[in-house]
This record gives C-alpha cells, structure tokens and sequence, in this order.
C-alpha cells in the first residue's frame, strides 16, 4: 500500500470514528441512531443501509424500517468530472459520441448520476455516470464497518445478527450495480420476458456506448405514476393503470422469476399508455422452488393451514441446524391468529411476507435473497398503489393471475408421475408395516422398547393421523387381497376368468379399486 493509500485510508478512519463517537455508538444502537450515522458518513453508507434494509430476515424489523427512510438523494459529483469518467471509458472525447449532455443531473445517488443528453445521430438519452473512485471507497468503507463491528460491544446489535454473512452479500449487491454491464444485460432480458405485454415497455438501450462505468438508454419524457393529478388531466384512469402495475408484477414474480427489486414511483413512468419500467440497477430472482414455495405459504394462510406454512418455510429457508418444530410451529400458529379472521381480499401482503420473515428470523432460519428483494419490492408496490388507487386488490389480481397460469401450464403427466411417486412410497412404506411391528413387539417383550412421545392437541394432528390410520388399513386390506389372490392363482380352481380362477381375478380388481381411491383421494388432497 502507498503512503498516499495510507494517509486517504488513515483520514477515512478519522473521520469514521469521529462520526460513531458523535452518536455515542458504545452506549448502544437504536434504530433511528443508526439511520442517522448512516446518513452522516455519506453515500457509500447510505447505500449499505438502503441493502441492509432488505434484511428484515436478519436485523430486527425496527432497524429495517429506519433503515427504508434513509434518503437516496446524494450531492452531485461536478459535471468536468462526470465527463472525465466518460472519456476514461470511452478512450476519446465525450464530444465524438454525444452532441450535447446538460451539465444539470436530473438525478444523483450514491453510486451514480443521471444526465440528460443527444447523441450525435440526434437520439435524445440518459447517462448513467458512475461515481469516480466509488468502487475503492466502497470496498474500504466495508472494510472499516468489519473493523468497527469487531470493536461494538456485546449491548448492541452486534448480537442480534451475523454482520460478516450481512457485509460478504452487500458486497455481492452493491458490486452487481457497480457493474453498469450487469444492468445493461438486465434491461435487454426484462424487454425480451415483457415483449408480449402490450402495456409495458422498457427504454431502448444504446449497448454500443454502454461500459462497466457509463450507461446510455432512451430518454423517457412520460408521466410518473404518482403524478395523480397530470395522469387524470391526460384522460388515464388510476385503478387501470394499478391493476394493470399489479398485474405485470405478479408475473414478473411468479412466471419469470425475475423482477424489479425497487419498484417506487421513481422508477416507474406512464408513456403514450404503457408503463415503462426504468432503473434495473437493482432486479430479483427467484428459482421455480421458491415460487412453488412462495405459492404454498399464500395457499396456507388462505386457507388458514399451519401445516402447508411450515412446509413452505422449510422449503424455503437455508440454516445450518435443523429448527425447534415445536417453537416453529407455534410461531406460525401465532401468525395465522393474527390474519384468520381476516378476508383474504383486505390482507397487506407486504406485511404478511415481512411477518413471515420475522418468523423465520426468530428460528434462525436464512431467507434466499431473492425473497428479501421480494419483500421489498412489495412494500415499494403497496405504496405506489396506496398512492394512485388504494382501492385496489392487490391479493384479488394475484388469485386471478395465479389461478389462470394454474389452468393454463397445468401438467397432468408431471402431477400423476409426482403423485405416483408419493403413492408408490406409501405402499412400500405400508409393506414394511408387519415386519416393523414384529421388530417392536420383540422388542417390546424383552424390555427394551423405549418411547418418546411430544403430542399436540390440535384439530391439525387429530387430522393427520385419521388420515395415517385410513391409510394404514387400506394398505392391510390390498396386501391381504394381492396375496390370497396370488395364492388362489397357483390352484386350478374354477370358474375361470380371463384364464385365472374368478376369485383370484375378483380379488386382483378389488385391489386395483383401493389402490385407485387411495390414489384419487391423495390426489385431491393436495389442492
């Protein structure tokens, strides 16, 4: 490290320090205090509160709401350097690409700023001018908040989450939108997975003046979607225009898995009709498990299943040890208390997904990030819409839209061969049943049998063993069929059906009818 590195590095500190010492940070962190050390260190660090924001699953609900107020507007780099960082890229002059490019940002971050501009073949354009050195600050910055963690005291936050797994994915994020290519490939896969929406456009993007550090996309002159009262002068009608946010949304959600992580009303405008979606600096991805997963948790809370919520959670979540069932389970039979008096149609769905990361977060249990993203997203989306048009049913537009892909990509071959799998299961299970209950019996009678027993009283429990119990039987009564058919088979007993004797054959048929009904009814269970 030069000594030039030193002394820049030596006067951050200082300066970091001064900043912690000014919020007394060793008589505790409080929600608010954080907030505001965040905004007194500057932009880097307003960004890494806006990322911790999305951790609901592991800082306290209190610190990433705090968090959500941080303000996103930073001081303007001066314009001489925002063109110097265009000529570094471009390896020549600003001038041989652009006519003109106002030296005004229409908008300045802590990563970058937007300029609006002409290009030489007279396209009107925005330019995404990354911050100079904001990739070295960042990195040192980061580094300093692991050293300062190293130093808070055990009364403070530091006990309530795992800074360096937190630090090693802002990293991760922040480099991602630091990478002004990433959000190039972004912009070009939204437009590809959008292309049949007729109401959603995306900004053309210039690839051929797009670097790591410079992006340039057409200029949008529409209407922002919160600009109510320009909206309505121009004839749209606000609940079509929520409905229609709301309803594209859940299909970035749900069918492509890939979505806008930051959708505020900044981000979205309204041109000649459509909505265009700006800003994919900041997208979420989710896998089709998750979705499966995200799918089954609404179901469970629809229909009030603490058992289908739980499945979900355990499907979703990463941890590095099994969780308590028992606590998990009633934690949800908590959450489930607080939405089952309530109509499905007037839920917060934001809040219900913040719930539920809170629950998962009491369990110890990881979030994917994809999921965080989703969190957020949705809350940015209940604010728009409680903006334009609070009327809207949010939960109503996602049944319609779910229950039509249901019909529409439903796979009949997948669904028997996967419930063909869990019946075929069930059956070996059940054969293994007599040889199971000799081994306990023996055991049983020599003493040795030792039984740990942890029942709840629950309509839920009564439930599933009816269903055990039933099974059970059914699997008794088609073993003891198949095998006194089969031994009848071997005699040459008459009458004869289809060339075997008619008692065998009637009871071979009376097994393939329990097998069928077993089938059907697991079948029909699952929906």
């Amino acid at each position: 490290m030069s000594e030039k590195e030193k002394g820049t590095n030596g006067s951050r500190f200082r300066e970091i320090v001064s900043v912690l010492r000014k919020h007394n940070i060793t008589h505790g962190l409080s929600p608010k205090k954080l907030r505001l050390i965040m905004e007194d260190l500057g932009p880097t660090f307003v960004k890494i509160g806006q990322i911790m924001a999305l951790h609901s699953d592991v800082l306290p609900k209190a610190y990433c709401d705090e968090l959500m107020e941080l303000c996103t507007d930073a001081r303007p780099m001066p314009f001489e350097e925002a063109v110097a960082v265009i000529d570094e890229s471009y390896g020549r002059s600003w001038k041989k690409v652009f006519s003109s490019i106002e030296e005004t940002p229409i908008g300045s971050a802590s990563i970058a700023q937007v300029h609006r501009a002409v290009l030489k073949t007279g396209e009107e354009v925005v330019v995404k001018i990354q911050r100079k050195g904001i990739y070295e600050m960042m990195a040192r910055d980061i580094e300093f908040i692991r050293k300062a963690i190293k130093l808070m005291p055990p009364i403070s936050l530091k006990g309530m989450a795992d800074f360096d797994l937190v630090l090693d994915e802002l990293w991760s994020v922040t480099r991602d939108e630091m990478n002004f290519l990433t959000e190039a490939a972004n912009i070009e896969e939204f437009a590809r997975r959008n292309k049949d929406v007729n109401f959603v456009q995306t900004p053309v993007l210039y690839q051929q003046y797009t670097t790591v550090h410079v992006l340039v996309m057409e200029y949008i002159d529409g209407c922002g979607i919160d600009e109510k009262d320009k909206l309505l002068e121009d004839g749209y009608d606000l609940k079509e225009i929520g409905s229609k946010l709301v309803d594209n949304y859940i299909k970035q959600v749900m069918d492509d898995g890939f979505f806008h992580a930051d959708p505020h009303s900044g981000n979205v405008k309204i041109r000649d009709g459509k909505i265009v979606w700006i800003d994919m600096g900041m997208m979420g991805r989710l896998t089709e498990h998750d979705r499966e997963m995200i799918t089954l948790a609404i179901e469970g809370v629809a229909l009030n299943d603490v058992g289908l919520i739980l499945k979900a959670v355990l499907g979703l979540g990463e941890f590095k040890e099994r969780p308590e069932q028992r606590k998990l389970y009633e934690d949800i039979e908590g959450l489930l208390l607080k939405y089952g008096s309530t109509d499905m149609g007037k839920i917060n769905v934001a809040e219900v997904m913040t719930d539920l990361m809170e629950v998962m977060k009491e369990n110890k249990i990881m979030m994917p990030h994809g999921l965080t993203m989703l969190a957020r997203g949705l809350t940015h989306m209940e604010g728009v819409l409680a903006n334009i048009a609070p009327d809207i049913n949010m939960v109503e537009i996602a049944k319609a839209r779910l229950a039509a892909d249901f019909l529409h990509n439903f796979n009949f071959k997948k669904e028997l061969k996967s419930t063909g799998r869990s019946l075929l299961k069930s059956v070996r299970k059940m054969i293994d049943i007599p040889s199971m209950t000799t081994d306990l019996m023996d055991e049983f009678m020599k003493g040795q049998t030792k039984v740990n027993l942890d029942l709840r009283v629950s309509k839920d429990l009564a439930f599933l063993l009816r269903r055990l119990v039933r099974n059970i039987v059914m699997g008794l009564w088609v073993m003891a069929l198949l095998i006194s058919s089969s031994i009848i088979c071997t005699t040459n007993m008459k009458p004869k059906l289809w060339g075997i004797p008619a008692i065998g054959a009637i009871g071979y048929l009376m097994a393939f009818v329990i097998v069928m009904y077993v089938f059907i009814k697991h079948f029909l269970s699952r929906k």
